[in-house]
């Protein structure tokens, strides 16, 4: 026992003499002698604290305590911690119990904390107090928080038995760290109370206060005392020089909620500002010497405090009511009538409703948005306090705090995407801290954390309502998971704008919002929405807010417009069952084999903006908006049908209300017939690519700073290109840009130890237009002479010997969608000066030939680190207009038989897309490697040609290497087409094919409606006249007689003839058990001017025949038996000519009926011609015909009839009947 007391006293002598030392050090004035007295104080208001507790009785001092300094704390504390004087853990745990389930508590540390508790912070003068609280020792000062406050506290020197502190974190904006004082701090030395007045204080309460305010004149009483109950404390008002606050007091008599007399007072003395931490709602208080003062901007007047007034509880038996000169008129003393609030009136005007005003004590569960002020109560409620100014508070307010709301408006279906209600104060209402979190800060994204100024703007500012502001919010925390932190950093992209610097973020939410925010809406006031009557606030009317707009990453919305794709994907859609029953296996599943769906953002709801970074990939060679979390190919076009040239804009944010979400599907299916179009069990893969189009008149683009030094890592994209500060650079005119494709390029001897692989690379050929240019400052120096010296001129003349091939492979193929024909470039080569580097690759000796033969003179390879510039006017004077036409073939050459120069260029639409057979070269390759064989794309475009009214029809065949097609070749757009190789087949069709010296260039997207024009109505005989008629048109003519009609059942796997729907195949080999009607039917129609064939196939030949479609059917399925029905007729009254047996009766009843009336009738025939215009086959002659006319004989020339196919075939319209 006497050992232990031995060890105790030891332990306690230490203790002392460590507290002694840190008291002088810490606590003692600098430069004096100890005092003796302060540290004797101070050991003894530890030590009586200590022994206070109940549990702490084994120990007269918390030996296991250290002192700690302001200095210490803020440098060596990293982590949140608490502490709390007591030996045991249970008052620990009584204070823990308010944190509730979850959560991480804040580590308890064995310190003692002791400064003066101030209203200044040492580096601020006194003009510029701001109501902020600070302990302060010896080594420093550190902000605080208190739940309640008495003025005498300041100045004097306490002890901190329960408290928290937390540092400042990594990632937040909110400045240094804070303490959160528990309880009730202990004062070292007795606090000096207030001393009884010797007289009683004349005051005057809120009753005559208001009635001596409207008439100061005739009452002269200079600065009186204003007593009364605290009613309402205004939020404090922060502007750019100035803080004030408002508090309200009524009569003493009255209860809370009852109307009575009230007064208002405005606080804007800085010194005054900590009295805004000391008043609670409901307590009396005296405020001594007060004047009238005049708002600003307003004409009411309203009392204010001078810095002489002071701020008193309100003690009865020590005051007393002052009496005026003259007496009130009666009138005077009525009175005036309040206003009534929101609080009871929830009915609606109109689209606007109404909040209610109360009063609401909850603990906070959750943080939305810290920066935002937006936060969880209850887990039910969100509260809102952007409108309010609590830069202070904010640092304090996480999950576990319980705060008190006073005039609060709460608000129910604001919209937005918001569906909890809302509590949200404006600056009329006050928040009251009435206890602290026992939790640690939980750990926040960087976009909930920074910004806070921004998020001030969009209120103070911008004038946002609160639920166009939850909106706003709700975005800003999208587009910062699109951007950040790899394209911007998170204060690049939360900084608030300023003059002439306008916030990135602000300009990508403006153009949502002002469609919103209706013109003459008023411009918040702070002094009126203090202090005018009837109140007037942003939330004391609301109007719900549909979700203006969302802003998707680039994966969810391409995830989006596959799922909406293959929703919509429906083969029975896509072929039409009056085709799809026609057509074999092998057809069937080739048309269904690519389809496209065009989804407009028009149809996305809430509307999609389109948001991402523009790059330029050296992977595929195409334009991509990039996000964090993906890349989506995009084609912008100008509105004149430009493509986007100008590679400056390469790393800019686009942004896009209105765009087209095209997504191509291809699917391989093995569908037998047109029966199981409805299993989906015949669909072995499907895939799809999807891109965007838009304009860029439609497009807002806005260029991204250079990511500043932060905590976060930066990353480069080299798709950016950057400014060099030396370097060289040339002038070229591309005259054309060659395909995209992958190709082998001879490696030098050692460059590799690996065989060389097909590379991805495109060839441009051009001119120089000058020589080498270097940097100069910000501009480019005069150019090089090309070796014929003009001391006149600034750019040289374009010689033969300048024309040039550029090779574009690896990284540099990004550029390949800014480069089009006629189009002037600067090549930029960064670095210091080299002699000739633009001229190291021309060729000399044997090697030159196939230079020459190409029409070149030298050849480049443009390395990975030069840049591409779009070239100017200014930089080349002494150049002759460039013209901007696209190099066209005529339509004489392209439709005709000569071969001799096989590279053509036109401009065409677009009218189908199908994939077609590989060649046959590649279909004979080896089993084992038909899975690598792609099936080619075949496009029919109609020709766009000035001297033709009816454009031709021409297929174009695309073929490996160069599949898949760029994007943007759809049905309905306009494309040019530049140095395709011209064909023609064996049937004397021509066809035109890619070939790697092909490029395309997109000039318009397919039109919104797929609405075609009519055909033309024409006679027969216009299809004689000179020039080239329509390929398609429509006729009113009359059915002369039938030629021929043949039905057939035919396999619809190998197309054998299939007798009773069986496939007649010898080997029985072929797997299909479906057969599939064909027929077909040859008639002979005049309409007075000309004659001709037409040819009607399928469900067109029960239309010539009259039949229903009933009766159709009955007469496919009499045919399924013999398979086959074949009629033919020689002319009218001529026998018939069948290879079907002539008793049979369907061929009887077939026979019958083509030569009845129902078949020989008028009809309104639409057709296309069925010799193409690119057929070359010579024209057939006319021949000599011989007619009877009576006894006379007559012999003509007669052309041969027009073969026509038919589109379709309806009954004529007949004549309305006279009246």
């Amino acid at each position: 026992m006497a050992a232990c007391r031995a060890q105790a006293s030891a332990s306690e002598q230490a203790w002392l003499e460590a507290a002694q030392t840190f008291i002088q050090a810490t606590l003692s004035p600098a430069g004096k002698e100890p005092n003796k007295q302060l540290t004797q104080s101070v050991i003894d208001c530890v030590k009586e604290t200590w022994l206070s507790q109940r549990e702490n009785q084994d120990f007269t001092l918390p030996l296991n305590y250290s002192f700690v300094s302001v200095q210490n704390l803020q440098t060596h504390q990293r982590m949140p911690c608490c502490s709390h004087l007591s030996r045991s853990g249970h008052a620990h745990q009584a204070w823990s119990q308010g944190a509730g389930p979850g959560g991480s508590l804040l580590p308890r540390e064995p310190l003692l904390l002791l400064g003066t508790l101030i209203n200044l912070s040492e580096d601020l003068e006194q003009e510029c107090r701001s109501g902020s609280l600070y302990v302060r020792d010896n080594t420093g000062s550190v902000g605080c928080e208190l739940t309640d406050l008495d003025l005498s506290w300041l100045g004097h020197l306490f002890l901190f038995p329960s408290w928290s502190y937390l540092p400042p974190a990594k990632k937040n904006s909110l400045g240094e760290g804070h303490l959160e004082l528990w309880g009730t701090p202990v004062p070292v030395f007795p606090l000096a109370g207030r001393p009884d007045p010797l007289t009683p204080i004349p005051v005057l309460y809120p009753e005559k206060a208001s009635c001596l305010l409207r008439y100061r004149k005739r009452h002269k009483v200079k600065e009186p005392n204003l007593a009364g109950k605290l009613v309402r404390l205004s939020a404090l008002v922060i502007t750019q020089n100035k803080r004030y606050f408002v508090l309200t007091l009524g009569e003493l008599s009255h209860a809370e909620g009852q109307a009575g007399s009230q007064v208002s007072v405005i606080v804007q003395i800085p010194a005054q500002m900590v009295w805004h931490r000391v008043l609670r709602p409901g307590r009396a208080y005296i405020l001594t010497k007060l004047r009238v003062t005049k708002t600003r901007g307003r004409r009411y007047s309203i009392w204010t405090t001078i810095p002489s007034s002071d701020l008193v509880p309100l003690r009865p038996d020590y005051v007393q009511e002052l009496e005026l000169d003259i007496r009130f008129l009666e009138a005077d003393l009525i009175p005036l009538p309040q206003p009534t609030n929101s609080k009871d009136s929830g009915r609606q005007e109109g689209l606007f409703r109404n909040s209610k005003v109360l009063h609401y004590l909850g603990t906070v569960t959750d943080v939305l948005n810290e920066s935002a002020s937006l936060y969880i109560l209850d887990g039910e409620l969100i509260l809102c306090l952007a409108y309010q100014h609590i830069r202070g508070l904010r640092r304090v307010i996480r999950p576990g705090v319980r705060l008190e709301l006073r005039d609060v408006h709460l608000l129910q279906s604001v919209g937005g995407g918001t569906t909890r209600p809302v509590l949200a104060l404006c600056l009329h209402g006050t928040v009251l801290l009435q206890s602290f979190s026992p939790l640690k800060p939980e750990s926040l994204p960087p976009f909930k954390v920074r910004g806070a100024s921004l998020y001030e703007q969009l209120v103070w500012e911008c004038q946002l309502g609160l639920p166009l502001y939850l909106w706003a919010t709700k975005a800003l925390e999208e587009l910062a998971c699109k951007l950040c932190p790899y394209v911007l950093r998170y204060h690049q992209f939360l900084r608030h704008s300023s003059p002439g610097n306008p916030s990135l973020a602000l300009q990508l939410l403006a153009p949502s919002w002002d469609v919103l925010i209706p013109r003459g809406t008023p411009v918040r006031h702070a002094y009126s929405e203090l202090l005018e009557e009837p109140h007037h606030c942003p939330h004391q009317k609301y109007t719900q807010v549909q979700t203006p707009c969302s802003f998707p990453t680039l994966l969810d919305l391409a995830e989006e417009g596959q799922r909406r794709a293959w929703a919509a994907f429906d083969p029975k859609a896509l072929l039409p069952l009056s085709e799809a029953a026609h057509l074999t296996s092998c057809q069937l599943n080739r048309h269904l084999a690519w389809s496209w769906l065009c989804l407009p953002s028009c149809v996305f709801q809430p509307a999609q903006v389109l948001l991402g970074v523009l790059v330029a990939s050296s992977h595929k060679g195409c334009l991509q908006l990039r996000d964090l979390r993906a890349s989506l190919p995009c084609m912008p076009l100008t509105e004149n049908s430009q493509p986007l040239t100008d590679p400056k804009l390469i790393g800019c944010l686009v942004r896009v209300e209105k765009f087209r979400l095209v997504v191509e599907r291809e699917v391989r299916s093995s569908f037998p017939s047109w029966k199981e179009l409805d299993a989906a069990g015949f669909i072995q893969k499907k895939q799809a690519r999807v891109y965007v189009q838009f304009l860029l008149p439609d497009a807002l683009i806005l260029p991204v700073p250079r990511p500043t030094f932060d905590s976060e890592s930066p990353q480069t994209d080299p798709s950016c290109p950057e400014e060099p500060r030396v370097g060289q650079s040339r002038l070229f005119l591309l005259s054309h840009k060659e395909a995209l494709m992958k190709r082998n390029f001879c490696v030098l001897p050692g460059a590799r130890l690996r065989p060389p692989k097909p590379t991805l690379s495109f060839y441009v050929s051009g001119t120089w237009l000058c020589g080498t240019q270097r940097k100069e400052g910000s501009g480019w120096g005069p150019p090089e002479s090309l070796g014929v010296e003009n001391k006149d001129q600034k750019c040289c003349a374009i010689r033969p010997s300048s024309q040039v091939s550029l090779i574009f492979l690896g990284s540099s193929v990004r550029w390949f969608p800014f480069l089009y024909p006629n189009q002037v470039y600067r090549l930029v080569a960064p670095g210091p000066s080299t002699p000739m580097l633009f001229e190291t690759e021309g060729s000399s000796g044997p090697s030159q030939r196939p230079l020459e033969l190409a029409g070149t003179q030298s050849c480049l390879t443009v390395q990975e680190e030069w840049t591409l510039e779009l070239g100017s006017s200014q930089d080349i004077p002494n150049v002759p207009e460039i013209s901007k036409a696209l190099p066209e073939s005529s339509l004489t050459h392209l439709l005709s038989d000569n071969i001799s120069n096989s590279l053509v260029s036109f401009s065409a639409e677009i009218l189908s897309r199908i994939l077609c057979e590989p060649p046959l070269a590649l279909r004979r390759i080896k089993p084992e490697n038909a899975g690598a064989v792609k099936t080619g794309v075949k496009l029919t475009v109609a020709l766009e040609m000035d001297d033709c009214d009816y454009p031709p029809h021409l297929d174009i065949y695309i073929e490996e290497p160069h599949l898949p097609p760029q994007i943007g070749l759809l049905p309905g757009a306009r494309v040019h087409f530049s140095q395709l190789e011209k064909k023609i087949s064996r049937s004397n069709i021509v066809y035109c094919c890619f070939r790697p010296s092909t490029s395309v260039q997109v000039l318009s997207f397919p039109p919104e409606t797929q609405a075609r024009a009519p055909l033309p109505h024409i006679y027969l005989a216009e299809l004689f006249q000179g020039g080239r008629g329509p390929f398609q048109a429509t006729a009113s003519c009359h059915v002369v007689f039938v030629l021929s009609l043949q039905i057939l059942w035919v396999c619809a796997h190998c197309t054998s003839l299939a007798p009773q729907g069986r496939c007649s195949r010898q080997d029985h080999n072929c797997p299909a058990q479906t057969a599939i009607s064909q027929a077909s039917i040859r008639l002979l129609v005049e309409d007075g001017t000309a004659e001709a064939t037409v040819t009607c196939r399928n469900h067109l030949v029960a239309a010539a025949l009259g039949l229903s479609p009933s009766d159709w059917t009955s007469v496919l399925e009499c045919a399924r038996r013999p398979g086959r029905v074949a009629l033919q007729f020689t002319g009218p009254g001529a026998p018939t000519e069948s290879p079907s047996k002539a008793h049979e009766p369907l061929a009887l009843f077939l026979r019958t009926l083509c030569g009845s009336p129902s078949v020989l009738r008028p009809i309104k025939l639409s057709f296309a011609l069925e010799r193409r215009p690119s057929d070359v086959t010579p024209l057939e002659p006319a021949r000599l015909q011989q007619f009877q006319c009576g006894e006379l004989s007559l012999r003509t020339k007669v052309n041969p009839r027009p073969r026509l196919l038919c589109l379709s075939l309806q009954e004529p319209e007949l004549p309305a009947a006279p009246s």
